[in-house]
């Protein structure tokens, strides 16, 4: 039990638990005053869990370096556009 506990899995487990409760708290107005900046953190937070989940529960963790490379650059481009489109229409 123990070591289940002081796994990896366990640790990225409480990231995304925590990563969670944060998104549902900026949704509801805690830290920012304007809509838009609130769901570009929460957008950003999201994807920070994606790169999680890929990494430690789609095992890329492991894959050769290339592959890791392509799926960070895939969650780096996609984040800096939505969020982008977020800011720009965003109400």
């Amino acid at each position: 039990m123990k070591a289940l506990l002081l796994s990896r899995v366990t640790a990225v487990w409480a990231l995304l638990i925590i990563a969670t409760t944060l998104s549902w708290q900026l949704g509801h107005g805690a830290g920012f005053d304007d809509a838009r900046q609130a769901g570009a953190a929460i957008l950003v937070v999201t994807f920070i869990k994606v790169r999680l989940v890929m990494r430690d529960f789609m095992e890329i963790r492991h894959a050769p370096r290339w592959m890791r490379l392509i799926g960070d650059a895939w969650i780096v481009l996609i984040t800096v556009l939505l969020v982008g489109l977020f800011l720009k229409t965003g109400t």
